[in-house]
């Protein structure tokens, strides 16, 4: 048999990791893994069970103590190895002769008749929209691989009129006491795994979890000025809990393809305006299409340089935080014919000539390659 890899390796986090930093090391893990993004990759749905499963386990404060304390065997019955993180430990574990003693360090042991609800994990997931959708924002429907509540035993683990029962060996606590000359120990009750309770008729269908794993298929509102990055939190969409307890929630990525005209700049959506030059040099008023389909009648100063930007206020993207939008920007740019027709050289070279006086130092240039 195959020897059961560390959590905290699965993870890549050290031992020292604190809880957000396992949270952003097993969601990184499942972005990456995820059946959605790997299907029919054995592999990766190999990577996603064992990471998910490294999360249950480090992700739940008890059960990271008890497998500091006693590893892999501590999650299943039959555990005998021993360690204790600190004195305190120590003492909590003495047997009868030194409780009166140790008193003030012995820990309490909580009793239970059943399962406990415990919060789902939060899931991740990435979505690609186009510029233009996030621009005027959009639905997408995803397919999402996540736990549910058990319907058939509605989520109590149990046959229907069937319920857990407290574990007579421990008695509820979840830990039994061993005898070694003059030390005791506690390990985790072979009994019940040390969960304290027994599910004695397991539901069919969730086999005692309480949930059981299947694809959902969700709809998603973008809303419009989404940028790129962003992540928006689907509530209660995660991992249902365990027992009943709240769902975690599903964290959706935003990937943004690149559009061929337009370009967002902050909350302005920025594009090149192609002019003749006869329009930067004496003005204009064009109507413009923007990235929606809306049109904007901008004005073109005479005498506009190439470069130059032209606004229109409060037609960009919404501001997700605050109010209002940002602007439209046109930049100016010249269009440079490559061939030209009898007449228009013939037209060109005429305006060379009459701003030959305006001009010092340009009709050489003009006749050098027009000519």
């Amino acid at each position: 048999m195959s020897k059961k890899r560390d959590y905290y390796e699965i993870l890549g986090v050290p031992k020292t990791a604190s809880e957000a930093d396992i949270k952003k090391a097993y969601r990184k893990l499942a972005m990456q893994h995820h059946p959605d993004r790997n299907p029919n990759d054995k592999k990766a749905e190999a990577l996603f069970k064992e990471a998910t499963e490294a999360y249950e386990i480090l992700g739940d404060k008890d059960k990271r103590t008890r497998y500091d304390q006693y590893g892999h065997e501590a999650m299943h019955a039959g555990s005998d190895y021993h360690s204790y993180g600190n004195s305190n430990d120590i003492f909590s574990h003495f047997g009868d002769i030194f409780g009166n003693i140790f008193n003030q360090h012995a820990g309490r042991q909580h009793k239970r008749t059943g399962p406990v609800p415990a919060q789902g994990h939060d899931l991740a997931y990435e979505v690609t929209i186009s510029l233009k959708e996030s621009f005027v924002g959009c639905k997408k429907e995803i397919k999402v691989y996540h736990y549910i509540s058990c319907v058939a035993c509605t989520h109590t683990g149990s046959k229907p009129g069937k319920s857990a029962t407290s574990c007579t060996s421990c008695h509820g606590t979840g830990a039994t006491t061993v005898q070694q000359g003059f030390f005791a120990f506690s390990q985790p009750c072979r009994a019940c795994s040390g969960n304290g309770f027994i599910i004695t008729d397991p539901c069919a269908t969730c086999r005692g979890q309480s949930r059981v794993q299947q694809y959902e298929t969700l709809t998603v509102t973008i809303p419009a000025g989404i940028y790129r990055s962003a992540d928006l939190r689907v509530v209660h969409k995660g991992d249902a809990g365990t027992f009943g307890g709240p769902a975690g929630h599903l964290y959706v990525k935003i990937n943004i393809t690149a559009d061929t005209l337009f370009q967002r700049r902050d909350n302005d959506l920025v594009c090149q305006l192609t002019l003749t030059y006869a329009q930067l040099v004496l003005g204009a008023q064009l109507e413009v299409e923007s990235i929606d389909g809306t049109r904007h009648t901008v004005k073109i100063p005479k005498g506009c340089p190439v470069g130059h930007e032209i606004m229109v206020i409060g037609k960009g993207f919404h501001k997700l935080q605050g109010t209002g939008a940002g602007n439209l920007i046109f930049i100016a740019q010249c269009a440079i014919p490559k061939k030209l027709s009898t007449e228009a050289k013939e037209a060109l070279l005429a305006y060379d000539k009459a701003v030959e006086h305006e001009s010092s130092g340009i009709t050489g240039f003009f006749k050098k390659f027009l000519g």
